[in-house]
């Protein structure tokens, strides 16, 4: 199952406080307290409440407060603050985002305890490592079969036939300065295509787009709620969705799909390294592991990942040599190109 992320191999390279007083809370940051972690991340909201409930099993005298938002989002959050950090650690961000942070010296080196454990591929080359990966997730497409079938649509088996006029209005997909998942279908095809090439497939693409979701999540939800036929999302969001019932058909384009990992990493200026190392530690053993696997199919600890229901069998085969440094040393002037292109189409913020 890890095969096909032996690119990243070659990879180098809301805030609420409780404060003493009105005044301390004025002048302080949020990352002063000992005992409290401000923490940002992507990761999906409804399980937030399950990864702090599952540490503090373990660590009861740290308390968790979420920065919570998408991927692009929290990346130009932590990119604005760069000289005046307001996180402690970053607990599931895009691999591809914490490279951009890494050469920006935004991020402490740090090897947490256990990290010889994990697949090699899942932690950053530098010494002290300035990452460590948690799980990776996949681009699809999540296709209601029901209100397909009302439209009169036939399922896609490419990205090219999603091309086809008849799918006018009904896709939607994430916007990449906000997606994580969308920047990853946005890269992937202009590696797949060629920039020339994937930038002519997008043309053709957002002739069929209802609008762009400033969620990766999203296009599935809505998809699995029967609000639009056909959404680009993620594979284990329309997996979850199928499980409680939804009439969705995840399908897996045949030239290949993106992907990207969820992450984890100090920030650098922590006014409370001890706590933070203490949450990276917890992050990387096995028992976080395990709580990845609920959701992801791919995840670092070896041994750990077992099959999640409704994951498409055929997926990991499908997974692109995804060229990370390419993603993230590119990543400003390709969101720039898209937004100019088609950001008319977006959801209001």
């Amino acid at each position: 199952m890890i095969t096909k992320i032996t690119k990243l191999a070659r990879i180098s390279g809301a805030i609420g406080v409780a404060a003493f007083s009105a005044a301390l809370m004025l002048s302080a940051s949020p990352a002063a307290y000992a005992g409290e972690l401000t923490v940002y991340t992507a990761v999906e909201a409804e399980d937030l409440k399950k990864y702090a409930a599952k540490f503090n099993e373990d660590h009861p005298d740290i308390t968790i407060k979420w920065v919570r938002d998408s991927t692009g989002i929290v990346t130009a959050k932590l990119l604005a603050e760069k000289d005046n950090p307001q996180a402690d650690v970053i607990w599931g961000l895009a691999a591809t985002s914490l490279l951009l942070m890494k050469s920006e010296g935004m991020l402490e080196g740090y090897a947490p305890k256990g990290v010889e454990l994990l697949d090699s591929k899942f932690v950053d080359s530098s010494s002290p490592p300035s990452w460590v990966g948690m799980d990776a997730w996949v681009a699809s497409v999540c296709y209601n079969t029901v209100e397909a079938g009302k439209a009169g649509l036939s399922p896609p088996k490419s990205w090219k036939d999603l091309l086809d006029p008849m799918y006018k209005g009904h896709l939607i997909m994430p916007n990449p300065n906000s997606s994580g998942t969308g920047f990853l279908d946005v890269s992937s095809w202009l590696q797949m295509f060629g920039e020339e090439g994937g930038w002519t497939y997008m043309d053709g693409l957002h002739e069929n787009i209802a609008r762009y979701t400033h969620s990766g999540s999203k296009p599935c939800k809505l998809a699995a709620a029967g609000e639009i036929p056909i959404g680009i999302s993620f594979a284990f969001r329309g997996a979850k969705s199928k499980a409680k019932g939804a009439p969705l058909e995840i399908i897996v384009p045949s030239e290949g799909v993106g992907w990207d990992m969820e992450a984890t990493a100090i920030v650098a200026g922590t006014d409370n390294a001890a706590d933070a190392k203490t949450l990276v530690d917890w992050s990387i053993t096995k028992k976080a592991n395990e709580m990845y696997n609920a959701g992801y199919a791919v995840v670092a600890y070896p041994g750990v990942a077992k099959p999640v229901k409704f994951f498409p069998e055929n997926l990991l085969e499908k997974m692109i040599d995804n060229d990370f440094e390419y993603a993230a040393n590119n990543r400003k002037r390709i969101l720039a190109e898209w937004q100019k292109r088609y950001d008319g189409k977006s959801d209001p913020k």
